[in-house]
C-alpha cells in the first residue's frame, strides 16, 4: 500500500535535501581534487603582487606574502573538510549511536547518564572543545571538536528512543514475548538506515564550525596547513582593505555548512 501523498513542505524539504547532498558531493570533489584543481601548492608564497585584488590572473586576489588566495581557498576547505569527517565519525559514535543504546539501559543508569550528558549538552561545545584541547594537545582538535559536538547528538538520540520504546509496537512487542536485544538491534537498524545520513550531515556542519573557530582562536590548524578559520584569523589586520583575503574563505565555510544544513533538512545541528 502506497504511504501517505507528500504535502508541499515536505516536497520542498526534500528538494532541500537533495540540493544539500549534490553541493557535499561537488565540495567532495573539489576537496579529492584540490591539488589538481589549485594553481599553486598550499602556502606558495610570492605567486603574485602582495595583496592584488580579484582579477583575470589572480580570480581571488592574493593576501599578504602574494599567495594565490584561489588555491589557498580550495586547500583551505580541503583541510577544513579533511579534519571534518574523523570530528563527524566521533559525532556519530559518541553521540547518536551511544545515546540511541543508552536509552535502553536500566532507568536507574539511563536517567542518571542522561541528566549528565544534557548537562554537558547545555554547556557551548566551543568551550568544551577548547577544554579537551587544552587537556591533551591540538593535534587532537578533530577528537576535541567530534567529542564537543557529541552531548547534544547523544541528547536528541537518547529522546527519540525514549519515545520508541514507549510506542504501542514495541509494547506489542515486549508482550509477543520478543526480547529487549532483539527489540534493540531491530530498532537501531531502522534507527541509522532513517536518519545516518542527516545526522552525519547535520554533524558535519557543527564540527565544521568548532573546528574553524578553534583555528580562528589559535587552537586548531597549524601552518602551513591553514584551514579556512585560519585563513579568516590571519586577514583581520588587512581585511578592511584587502576584504578578499578573508571573504572568500569565509564564503567557502558559509557553502560547506550551508549545504550540510540542507543535507540534514534544515534541522537544528548540534551546537557550537
Amino acid at each position: 500500500m502506497s504511504g501517505a501523498p507528500r504535502t508541499s513542505g515536505q516536497s520542498l524539504q526534500a528538494l532541500l535535501q537533495i540540493v544539500g547532498w549534490v553541493g557535499l558531493g561537488l565540495i567532495a570533489v573539489a576537496v579529492s581534487l584540490s591539488d589538481f584543481l589549485a594553481s599553486a601548492p598550499a602556502d606558495a608564497t610570492a605567486i603574485g603582487p602582495l595583496l592584488m585584488p580579484p582579477s583575470a590572473d589572480f580570480r581571488f586576489g592574493t593576501d599578504i606574502l602574494g599567495r594565490d588566495m584561489l588555491s589557498e581557498t580550495l586547500h583551505g576547505l580541503s583541510t577544513t573538510v579533511r579534519g571534518a569527517l574523523p570530528a563527524t565519525i566521533v559525532t556519530l559514535f559518541a553521540g547518536a549511536l551511544f545515546g540511541f543504546v543508552a536509552a535502553r539501559l536500566p532507568r536507574a543508569l539511563a536517567l542518571p547518564l542522561r541528566t549528565l550528558i544534557g548537562v554537558a549538552a547545555s554547556l557551548p561545545a566551543l568551550l568544551l572543545a577548547v577544554l579537551a584541547i587544552g587537556l591533551s594537545s591540538r593535534d587532537w582538535v578533530s577528537l576535541a571538536a567530534g567529542l564537543s559536538a557529541a552531548p547534544f547528538a547523544f541528547a536528541r538520540a537518547f529522546d527519540r528512543a525514549q519515545m520508541q520504546e514507549r510506542a504501542p509496537h514495541a509494547e506489542y512487542a515486549r508482550a509477543t514475548g520478543i526480547s529487549a536485544s532483539t527489540l534493540l538491534r531491530r530498532d537501531l537498524v531502522y534507527e541509522f538506515t532513517d536518519t545516518l545520513l542527516s545526522s552525519a550531515a547535520r554533524a558535519l556542519a557543527a564540527v565544521s564550525i568548532i573546528l574553524s573557530t578553534l583555528s580562528f582562536l589559535g587552537f586548531g590548524a597549524v601552518p602551513p596547513h591553514r584551514d579556512l578559520g585560519l585563513m579568516i584569523a590571519a586577514s583581520k589586520t588587512y581585511l578592511l582593505h584587502a576584504w578578499w583575503t578573508g571573504a572568500f574563505p569565509a564564503l567557502a565555510l558559509t557553502v560547506l555548512i550551508l549545504f550540510a544544513r540542507l543535507a540534514a533538512g534544515l534541522h537544528e545541528g548540534e551546537r557550537a
